[in-house]
Order: structure tokens, then C-alpha cells, then sequence
């Protein structure tokens, strides 16, 4: 039995999938996922005529299953924006045929196809949201037989069995919706030994989602609330005298007293509020916003504005991904901590184009140990806060 060659392409999807503008992603760590699709085979009419001759046989006519539902379980870890290591379940499903014989009889076979693999997967971004997908792995497949003979035609071995080692390649495209959620189409086309001797190509083509742990999604945004004017009775005294009427006795007099102007702006050390290149807040970096959300309890906010900075190390759109991404994660926990509401809150990120460091002060442009650590005091976020208490 021989299989398939060449996989349809994905074009159509993959331009509707770029029209879509979502959220971006925070790409490195464990993920999983499950895709579906529809594999293929092609039989080898050619080759079963042969081996019904060598017996003494002729085919009258061939009838093949050669589609069939596939899919894949499977798991990974992406170590940065462009590599990861992925390993799974695979099941490319049932294909068979069905040759009528002269002298009268027919010959039934099919093959069932499962097995594991271990793939090295690259990445290629093509925006903050959506990648190309390249992969080459290695299978360990069991390929399950089963003949039937009628007639004239009889069968010696109608179950063989055989799991074998081999290779498999793919591409595809992948696009994420959220932090947490992407969605995969891919072509693959896995190298298969058969029970009986013969070698050939299973192409799958599969849609799935992808979940990554740890990622985010979505939340809804605090209802906002209005700060109301506080209003205090003040008592005549002799350095504010009250005129009243003679038949009136002296009264209250509510005075509205406006509360103390608040402005700050703190900077906090990135390397204290993530790992390096990361965006995901350290413990330690919770303490540190646990803390300033305490000082700013119980205020009125005009506007608040959080600057992520990355240093200058790195591609532009890449270093403004992350910095952006860092500042989301400090809007995102001052209103969960401090109840500050959403829309009082404004992010933006920086490529190092505003830096603390001075001209000349760090040498070079590889990112060597020395030069990171010279750089740090421009890895920070800048928090500026304008308020009334």
C-alpha cells in the first residue's frame, strides 16, 4: 500500500485570519492543543494488480477509500519568539480498497494509522499576532493491516502489524486571539511503513486551537466610580465672623474644603518586577505595587500614566511589544489591588528611546552580560499619578 503526495495550500485561510485584528500574545512557555482535519492516502493500484497476478489472478476493477478524519493531541514548550519543542498523539485514521478478481472473488485490505512523535518547531512572526510555522520531527507509528479474501481468493496473514521509526515535516500558519488562545492550520505530511513491506506518504490537514498556560485572558473592566466633594460644618469664630439677623440665632455654615493636590511619579526597576525579557510579574514585583497601591488608597484620580521602558537591546517591534505588554500587566494589577478603574489609567511603551543612562556610557550593540547589566537602569516602568485625597 502506498501513500500520498502534496498537501492543498492554506492561502485563503491564512488571509482571513490576518483581518482579524486581535490581541497579541506573550509567547514563551507550556502549551497544548488539539487539531482536526482531513488526512489522505493514495492506494497503489498499480502494485496490488501485481501481487493478485503473482498469485495467479487478475483485477477486474479497484475500489479505494483513500480520506479519511485525522488529528493530533499534543503538548510543548516554546523556549523564545522563534523555537519550541512540541511531542504528541497522532491519529491519521482508516484507508483501504476493495479489488475485484478473475477467477471470481474479491481481496479486501486496510490500514489503521497511530503512533507518537517529537517535533522541533520554529516560528516565524510576522506581526505581534501572527506567525508562520515550520516543523520537523521524528514518529514512532503503529500501522495496523487487516485482509479479507471471498471467493477464490485466500489469505494467509490477515492481521500483520508493525511499528516502526520515521520522519515527519510540516508548516503552517498560527494566530493568536488572546495571551492564553491561538488558533493553528497546518499541513503535515508523516512518512509511513506499512505491515507488509511497502513505504509512502500520509498528508494531514488540520484546524485546532492552542492554549498556553499561564497566559491571560480577557477580563472585564472594573465599574467605575465618582469621587464625591466632601462637605464639613464649619462653627463661627472670631476670626470668621457670621452676620446674622437679630431675631436669628448664629447657624452652621457647610464650607467646602478642597482636598490636597497629589502628584508623583514612581519608577520601578524592571528587573525587580520581571524576569529578563518576560512579562510576567515576580512575586517580588507584586510586593512592590502591593505597596504602592496602598499609598494610593482612598484618592480621587485625575489620570494615571504607566511607561513600560525596554533598554535599547533588540528589534524595535519586538522591544515595543514588551514594553507595552509590561505595562498592561502594572495597569492590570493596580486595578485589581488598588480599585483604581480602567479608564482612568493610560499605558504606553518605550524601545529605549528614553533613556536614564548616558550617551556613551554603555559601549557596544551585542547583547553581552556587560552591556545588559549597564543597561538595567533603563529597564524600569514609569508610574505618574495625578490625584486629589
Amino acid at each position: 500500500m502506498k501513500f500520498p503526495r502534496a498537501a492543498a495550500g492554506v492561502g485563503l485561510v491564512a488571509v482571513l485570519t490576518i483581518a482579524c485584528p486581535l490581541a497579541a500574545a506573550d509567547d514563551i512557555g507550556w502549551y497544548g492543543g488539539l487539531n482536526l482535519g482531513r488526512s489522505k492516502a493514495k492506494i497503489d493500484d498499480a502494485k496490488i494488480n501485481d501481487n493478485l497476478l503473482g498469485a495467479g489472478f487478475a483485477s477486474s476493477s479497484i475500489n479505494d477509500n483513500d480520506r479519511d478524519t485525522g488529528g493530533k493531541l499534543y503538548g510543548g514548550y516554546q523556549f523564545n519568539k522563534h523555537f519550541a519543542l512540541e511531542g504528541g498523539y497522532f491519529n491519521l485514521g482508516k484507508f483501504a480498497y476493495s479489488a475485484t478478481t478473475v477467477p471470481a472473488g474479491t481481496l479486501n485490505g486496510d490500514i489503521k494509522l497511530q503512533g507518537v512523535n517529537l517535533d522541533a518547531v520554529g516560528l516565524l512572526p510576522v506581526t505581534d499576532k501572527f506567525s508562520a510555522i515550520g516543523r520537523l520531527g521524528v514518529t514512532y507509528a503503529q500501522a495496523r493491516d487487516d485482509f479479507t479474501g471471498t471467493g477464490s481468493v485466500g489469505v494467509l496473514n490477515a492481521h500483520p502489524s508493525k511499528r516502526d521509526t520515521n520522519y515527519k515535516f510540516g508548516f503552517g500558519l498560527q494566530y493568536a486571539f488572546t495571551d492564553a488562545f491561538a488558533m493553528r492550520i497546518e499541513a503535515e505530511r508523516y512518512r509511513i511503513n506499512d505491515a507488509v513491506g511497502n513505504k509512502g506518504d500520509i498528508d494531514l490537514i488540520s484546524l485546532g486551537l492552542l492554549y498556553r498556560f499561564g497566559g491571560k485572558t480577557p477580563a472585564a473592566a472594573p465599574r467605575a466610580t465618582v469621587a464625591e466633594p466632601v462637605a464639613v460644618a464649619v462653627a463661627p469664630t472670631p476670626e470668621r465672623p457670621v452676620i446674622a439677623p437679630p431675631a436669628l440665632q448664629p447657624a452652621t455654615i457647610p464650607v467646602v474644603v478642597p482636598a490636597p493636590y497629589v502628584a508623583q511619579k514612581v519608577t520601578f526597576s524592571v528587573d525587580s518586577l520581571f524576569d529578563f525579557d518576560k512579562s510576567a510579574l515576580k512575586p517580588a514585583g507584586k510586593v512592590q505595587l502591593d505597596q504602592f497601591a496602598a499609598d494610593l488608597k482612598g484618592a480621587s484620580f485625575d489620570f494615571i500614566t504607566v511607561t513600560g521602558h525596554t533598554d535599547r537591546i533588540g528589534p524595535h517591534e519586538y522591544n515595543m511589544k514588551l514594553s507595552t505588554r509590561r505595562a498592561e500587566v502594572v495597569r492590570d494589577y493596580l486595578v485589581g489591588s488598588a480599585g483604581i478603574p480602567t479608564d482612568k489609567i493610560a499605558i504606553r511603551g518605550s524601545d529605549g528611546s528614553d533613556p536614564v543612562t548616558k550617551p556613551g556610557e554603555c559601549v557596544g550593540e551585542q547583547p553581552t552580560k556587560a552591556l545588559i547589566a549597564c543597561l538595567q537602569p533603563d529597564r524600569r516602568v514609569d508610574v505618574e499619578v495625578s490625584a486629589t485625597r
